[in-house]
């Protein structure tokens, strides 16, 4: 639950608790204040914020994040670093308005990954991705790309099954007909390539999860000069 009271203090709000545990007898505990907090957009309904998917900074400086990329276990290094130097960078924001001088500052962090990424300058335990089988390798229909690591590693005669966890890179396909190729860690060498657009799409997708609800889409990112449209009712930190 998020209250909005101008000048509130903490006691206030601890005191509040106590009197909601009194009336209800239901257990409720203050968190903290926040200097601001962004819910983030509907996966469905991208026009709508959602409760379960934010980020904000506290009065003391730290940051709580819920429902985003780098809380999931199955995102890359690289993406991970990159969508917490890009929080790093408007956590330094004491309000709405600061934040909103931010967000130039934080696409510069976004640009300088997506050259990294570029240059080929990546450890490879970076762009490791982590997935669990919810089938078998041969009952897949779509060959998503730990499906195509788990037959790379069933044809060379490891057990592969379902709920077994897939580790792989993102590696380049010269002819383009398999869009999602991939190869489990157990059989990387040296001339091993990753697919660097594809890793540059992921990262570019993480910083729109932060930046979507202030008309950051994935093509405003793509393209630094386009003008940037903000959503009915969206648009700046809470």
């Amino acid at each position: 639950m998020w209250l909005r009271e101008p000048n509130a203090t903490p006691s206030e709000y601890e005191e509040l608790c106590r009197t909601i545990e009194e009336q209800l007898r239901f257990p409720i505990a203050f968190e903290g204040c926040y200097k601001w907090i962004v819910f983030l957009n509907s996966r469905i309904n991208p026009r709508i914020p959602v409760l379960n998917r934010y980020y904000g900074i506290f009065q003391d400086g730290k940051l709580k994040v819920r429902g985003i990329d780098l809380r999931r276990h199955d995102t890359a290094g690289i993406v991970r670093r990159c969508q917490t130097d890009v929080l790093t960078t408007l956590s330094k924001a004491d309000n709405s308005e600061e934040f909103m001088t931010l967000i130039p500052e934080a696409l510069t962090v976004v640009r300088s990954y997506v050259h990294l990424i570029r240059s080929g300058a990546i450890p490879v335990e970076e762009l490791v991705i982590e997935k669990r089988l919810s089938k078998n390798p041969n009952e897949y229909r779509n060959l998503v790309p730990q499906a195509i690591a788990a037959k790379h590693l069933a044809a060379e005669g490891m057990e592969v099954h379902a709920g077994q966890t897939i580790n792989y890179i993102l590696t380049y396909d010269k002819s383009r007909i398999n869009q999602n190729r991939a190869l489990p860690t157990e059989l990387m060498d040296e001339g091993s390539d990753f697919d660097s657009e594809r890793y540059v799409d992921l990262l570019l997708s993480s910083v729109v999860n932060l930046l979507l609800p202030f008309g950051y889409d994935l093509a405003a990112l793509k393209d630094p000069d386009r003008q940037i449209s903000k959503a009915p009712g969206l648009g700046s930190p809470r």
